[in-house]
């Protein structure tokens, strides 16, 4: 077998709408296409010895076992493949279900596609399930638990923290978008304008100065004393020679901390004698440059959760331990504690497995034992200094037992320090009486505090104080998201954006679009080049400035990684017509159809998708969606628009010259089309249709038809406000023309133009795109033949996987099939055939050049326009 390609799917795709994080893999089978499961000797035994708790999947017999039934009355090993990348996700403690394997238009060949929690592991699982899969066949030995434990080891490296990871699922559970914006946690929530940042459990309005503080546990310890909030006495030292002044100060026992430590790295807790108080100074100073001595204050640690100046959880924190029986050893103990199913590795399950570390020796060497020792019946060794969740601790949910005035203390101590998220540790005989009463203090103060012992505590209530977090940042009513339409099909998709955007910016929105040509902001260019994917359309959802977004979605992008977008209030396809097809597996009208269906189908169940009713593949589409439909068309008779609109429906059409809306028998003229600029006095269809599609889907979003109606005035044909579609550029003697034409559909549309412009001389510079069938390189050529008395052949480019010789053979080829006469010119270079073309030209002449790379053939004729009229 051979993996010929492994894509991650991100977002909204041709599989599923709903689940947006799938692998495809495409595997090709080679002779194993000829070789199912059963042809297979011992593989239905050897994957079951291997895999046993693949029992669970049902498969298509929809019942327990199933899979392996498939396997035992034969399948093909892409479907076995499948299963395995989900098994083993789930084995690693990443449970996936959803999976479909495909053949492809190419015999033996597959696409794999599966569900994964976590990107890097899926793309791991996939290569991971075809060695299983192939020793599986060879009846070789396999280390399954080896990859599974590097899954396991991938995900902790990737994955967000468990903290961050709770607030994300509850931003998704209130249909919040997010962004991942690093790789570790830093992450955006909502879109655009709306967007807010976190880092762990802080946010962009945690104050930088509360956070210094909060890390200095010096000046915290200060600023709370001076605030009558009662905390451990103690020093800082930076230097072994005066741990005996420490000691002398502060009396034993004593702790030993870094003075800007987290999670309990570097503190010695119990500290009794001098040489102990030494070893613990210098644990510290590995940490920090400062260390704090304080006073070891007996009693439990707790910690207390306030966000946005409330308290919201409080934990019991207890320290790693084990329980002896009288007959297992310590680390025997520890052995079986780590069976426990709730610990898991890392942040996988409710509970960490407890490492043996140099705190674990120390505190035993304290109590004169090593790991061989076997601890009496229920006596407790403690194994960890700190109660950290991280280090194998526990953690008891107490919130409902704080007494009112350590609330009132805790919600204090969070204004004081002038923290939005507070983790606040505290060490007292209990939280039901006041500190005040019991002798407890305040140890820390922490920006940025866990979550995981309120989330999911070992014991008592579960909290969900992610809730609150988002309460705070989203207030009820608060928008975390912009609009967004998106826009897909053949052709017209950034004229059709564009207008769109004009539109939207003229009615006082900040507007971001993406289009074939650039990324734009407020019609500021910012990235140029084809940003039609979904790494362009996370672009302007980040833009903080951005609160309208309208997004050109092509082909190439939805195929490779998903939408970019979970949902928009718009979606609108202009048509679907042939082009890119024999390309990604996308053969036929139907494929192309599936694959521009995604924007619709992403439209939110109160949108509308806005679809040519001239096209029967658009029409087609319009059943299976799932949001509200409006149509658009040339031709105000369609049948589709008046079944249509008899059932209350809303088009937009043509009608006696209007651009004109339609809700059910009611007409609304917009704009009378020879009037509308875009529409060249209303000579050219295609242009009419975009302008149908962008008044629709601006009227659908609310706009007023008297604003559209001033759009559609000021839009104008232009290098400027439509660069490469139909730019017309007029010279003393003659006019030249570019345009993105690059399809037979776009070759008719400009066609159809030429009909109307009244010229001698009509000269013509074509090329074609390698990555296109031979058919549809042949058919331009014949296109072309029909509307131009002189041809130019001219291939500097996007040659994709052909050679020059062979694109203009083919586009000569049709050429000479409509004129064999015809005499023809090829020229390797874009600049020179542009000179070439101008230098042909006689009075009254019209010079076109077609081609998907226009921004060069622009520049190049304006600064021969410049030429001219200096002339």
């Amino acid at each position: 077998m051979k993996i010929e390609k492994i894509q991650v799917l991100r977002g909204p795709n041709i599989w599923s709408i709903s689940r947006k994080k799938l692998i495809q893999m495409r595997l090709n089978l080679e002779d194993l296409e000829h070789r199912p499961t059963n042809t297979i000797e011992g593989f239905y035994e050897r994957i079951q010895e291997l895999i046993p708790s693949m029992y669970g999947h049902r498969c298509s017999p929809g019942v327990p076992g199933g899979f392996f039934k498939r396997v035992q009355q034969g399948t093909w090993m892409g479907h076995v493949i499948e299963h395995i990348a989900l098994e083993t996700q789930t084995l690693a403690g990443m449970f996936c279900g959803f999976g479909r394997t495909r053949e492809t238009k190419t015999p033996g060949t597959y696409n794999v596609v599966f569900n994964y929690v976590e990107e890097k592991v899926g793309v791991f699982a996939a290569e991971s399930a075809v060695r299983i899969a192939e020793a599986l066949i060879e009846g070789r030995e396999y280390n399954l638990e080896a990859d599974i434990q590097q899954m396991r080891e991938i995900r902790e490296k990737t994955r967000l923290g468990p903290s961050t990871g709770s607030i994300v699922e509850e931003a998704i559970s209130r249909d919040i978008p997010w962004i991942r914006l690093n790789n570790q946690s830093l992450v955006q929530l909502g879109y655009g304008k709306n967007q807010v940042r976190i880092r762990a459990t802080m946010t962009e309005r945690t104050s930088s100065i509360a956070v210094d503080l909060a890390s200095n546990k010096e000046e915290t310890k200060r600023i709370l004393q001076e605030q009558a909030i009662p905390v451990a006495s103690g020093i800082t030292i930076t230097s072994a020679s005066q741990v005996k002044e420490a000691i002398r100060k502060v009396g034993f026992p004593l702790v030993f901390k870094p003075l800007d430590g987290n999670h309990g790295r570097g503190a010695t807790i119990n500290v009794k004698t001098e040489q102990e108080a030494i070893d613990a100074f210098e644990h510290a100073a590995r940490i920090s440059r400062k260390v704090i001595v304080e006073k070891f204050i007996t009693g439990f640690d707790f910690r207390v959760l306030v966000i946005d100046h409330k308290m919201v959880a409080a934990a019991l924190r207890v320290p790693a331990h084990v329980k002896g029986d009288g007959e297992l050893n310590i680390q025997q103990l520890i052995d079986k504690e780590n069976t426990d199913p709730r610990r898991g590795y890392g942040h996988e399950n409710v509970l960490t497995l407890i490492n043996v570390d140099r705190d674990t020796l120390d505190l035993l060497q304290k109590k004169g034992y090593t790991l061989e020792t076997i601890p009496a019946q229920d006596e407790v060794v403690y194994l960890k200094s700190t109660a950290n969740l991280s280090t194998g601790g526990t953690s008891i949910d107490v919130t409902d037992q704080v007494h009112p005035e350590n609330i009132f203390i805790c919600e204090r101590i969070s204004r004081v320090i002038g923290l939005d998220i507070c983790g606040i540790d505290i060490m007292a005989e209990n939280l039901t009486e006041p500190l005040t009463e019991n002798g407890g203090v305040i140890l820390e103060v922490n920006a940025a505090p866990g979550f995981r012992m309120h989330v999911a505590p070992s014991e008592g209530l579960p909290r969900n104080v992610a809730g609150n977090v988002l309460d705070m940042l989203y207030p009820p009513g608060t928008a975390a998201r912009i609009p967004i339409i998106a826009t897909t099909g053949t052709n017209g998709k950034t004229t059709t954006t564009r207008l769109i955007a004009h539109i939207v910016k003229n009615n006082g929105y900040r507007v971001g679009f993406t289009t074939s040509d650039g990324i734009y902001v407020q019609n500021t260019l910012m990235v140029e080049g084809d940003t039609t994917g979904p790494h362009s359309t996370e672009f302007i959802l980040k833009d903080p400035t951005v609160d309208f977004a309208v997004l050109e979605t092509a082909r190439g992008g939805i195929l490779r990684s998903g939408l970019g977008f979970g949902k928009s209030d718009i979606g609108v396809i202009t048509n679907i017509q042939p082009d890119h097809l024999g390309i990604a597996d996308i053969h036929t009208l139907d494929d192309l159809a599936r694959v521009k269906s995604v924007v619709i189908n992403s439209v939110k169940k109160d949108g509308w998708g806005v679809l040519n009713a001239d096209s029967e593949h658009c029409v087609r589409i319009a059943k299976d969606a799932d949001c509200n439909i409006a149509y658009f068309s040339l031709n105000e008779n369609n049948p589709v628009i008046k079944a249509h609109c008899q059932k209350g429906g809303i088009a937009c059409i043509c009608e006696n010259g209007y651009v004109t809306i339609q809700k059910g028998d009611w007409k609304i003229r917009v704009q009378r089309i020879s009037q509308i600029p875009l529409t060249f006095g209303g000579t050219v269809s295609f242009m009419i249709e975009n302008v149908l599609a962008a008044t629709l889907a601006t009227y659908l979003y609310g706009f007023k038809t008297e604003d559209i109606k001033t759009s559609l005035q000021t839009f104008a044909p232009s290098a400027t406000q439509t660069p490469g579609r139909m730019n017309i550029f007029n010279f003393r003697e003659f006019r030249f023309m570019v345009d993105f034409a690059h399809n037979p559909d776009g070759y008719n549309g400009i066609r159809e133009f030429l009909r109307h412009i009244d010229s001698p001389q009509k000269i013509g510079l074509i090329a074609g795109t390698g990555d296109r069938r031979d058919e549809d390189i042949i058919e331009l050529g014949r296109i072309a033949a029909e509307m131009f008395d002189h041809i130019l052949l001219r291939q500097a480019d996007h040659l994709r996987g052909r050679t020059r010789e062979n694109i203009m053979s083919l586009m000569a080829q049709g050429i000479q099939s409509v004129k064999p006469d015809m005499p023809l010119e090829m020229l390797p270079d874009e600049v020179d055939a542009i000179a070439y073309a101008i230098s042909l030209a006689q009075p009254g002449a019209f010079i076109t050049t077609l081609s998907d790379a226009v921004n060069d053939a622009v520049d190049i004729v304006q600064n021969y326009q410049e030429k001219d009229a200096m002339r």
